[in-house]
């Protein structure tokens, strides 16, 4: 089974991430027929030499031009080493939260730049939230070098001004490629016209960037999706415990905990969709038999008696706030999912809002708006299961819900208790 890569792409307007989308697709021959003779003949219409390459993920622009949300928009693509999924976010500043809903779940970031204007403040807002949601590799990909003569000069400079911002971020894997997106330079294939740049190309860097050390293997934790009981003849006494593995190994054998209870017991079988099998990993779905009869339900998390999340109902968490009808302000009752749990919730304080393109901390900001983060406390009715977001994305994030409209209205990152 070859590995998956989920990457999402960001970038200011017109750097070229839909023409790069569309000769990665291209050039690694992931498109049908009927679709590249689409986009030929579309081409043909608006008066261009050859086939645009941008409108293969452009399916939005009509209702872009009627002023409608765009989501993030999901493509799919493999090559003989590896499978992919790209989350492709718009680049405006109104969309910074399509670009963390994209981002949330990626295992590296391609922020695009022009090489002709350098590193905009949009560049920098990528990376920082690149960085915030702790996305273990960015890569940043230095479009339109043919525009500026193959400049290996141009090229650096703007490898030293990112850097630089860079530095001031957690970002443990950084990356830079020069390309031409248009005419398919260090896209997938290496570039004579760059044989200054000793580097791979964008296509073999994706296809070999190491990402089995970025999943937490350590801290076991499972929560309880729900639990199974056929009661058929076959499966008289069945009791499993479904779910995905949210990090760490669970082994037929292992001691375990279930929380709240904290009632321990062992692992008697671990069986997945096609047979048992002897471990479980994240992110495998997977359902849990257990050798003693708990008390065990949908929200409960199973851990190990010497490794066990933290039990909590003050919440110390970054925000991010996606609704355009409400603010978050203190006092705001929301719905609160984590994992498998939920609880209702409501803000104790809204310690700062931070701006996205400087980095500072406005500390009078008493509510957060559309778009905009910040760093918040949070009181639950119910302890939830967490570990810090920095330890594990998966048992370290939320999403805040209306309770009036069942709407998401706010993603979370836990920092700690409060």
């Amino acid at each position: 089974m070859s590995e998956l890569l989920r990457f999402a792409t960001a970038g200011s307007v017109d750097d070229g991430k839909s023409t790069l989308i569309g000769r990665l697709l291209f050039d690694s021959k992931s498109i049908f027929e009927d679709q590249m003779a689409s986009v030929a003949d579309a081409s043909e219409r608006m008066g261009l030499e050859g086939p645009n390459l941008a409108l293969l993920t452009d399916g939005l622009r009509a209702e872009r031009e009627q002023g409608i949300t765009i989501d993030v928009a999901y493509r799919y693509f493999a090559t003989p080493k590896r499978k992919f999924i790209i989350a492709d976010t718009p680049g405006h500043v109104q969309y910074t939260r399509n670009m963390v809903t994209g981002a949330s779940t990626a295992d590296l970031a391609i922020v695009l730049i022009d090489a002709r204007k350098g590193v905009l403040e949009q560049s920098r807002r990528h990376a920082f939230i690149a960085s915030l949601l702790r996305i273990p590799h960015l890569v940043i990909a230095v479009n339109k070098m043919d525009l500026v003569d193959y400049s290996e000069e141009r090229f650096n400079e703007i490898v030293e001004e990112f850097g630089s911002f860079a530095a001031k971020l957690e970002i443990s894997d950084l990356t830079f490629i020069p390309l031409s997106a248009l005419n398919g330079d260090n896209v997938v294939g290496r570039s004579d016209k760059m044989k200054w740049f000793e580097g791979s190309s964008l296509l073999h860097h994706l296809e070999t960037v190491h990402i089995a050390s970025d999943r937490n293997l350590i801290d076991a934790r499972f929560p309880v999706q729900c639990v199974l009981r056929p009661q058929t003849d076959e499966f008289h006494d069945y009791r499993g415990y479904a779910g995905r593995v949210a990090s760490g190994v669970f082994k037929a054998g292992d001691e375990v905990m279930v929380l709240p209870s904290g009632f321990t017991t062992k692992i008697k079988k671990i069986e997945t969709f096609d047979g048992a099998v002897d471990a479980a990993f994240a992110p495998m779905s997977v359902t849990l038999l257990l050798e003693d009869e708990i008390d065990i339900s949908r929200g409960d998390m199973i851990c190990r008696p010497q490794n066990q999340p933290t039990s909590g109902q003050d919440l110390d968490a970054m925000v991010c706030w996606l609704a355009d009808a409400a603010v978050l302000s203190v006092g705001s009752k929301l719905s609160i999912k984590h994992t498998t749990r939920s609880a209702r919730a409501i803000v104790k304080d809204v310690k700062y809002r931070l701006d996205i393109n400087t980095l500072h901390r406005d500390e009078a900001a008493e509510t957060l708006q559309l778009n905009e983060m910040g760093r918040v406390s949070i009181r639950t009715t119910l302890p939830l299961f967490f570990d810090e977001y920095r330890r594990s994305r998966e048992t370290g994030s939320f999403i805040l819900i209306d309770e009036a409209t069942n709407a998401t209205v706010g993603a979370g990152m836990i920092l700690g208790e409060t």
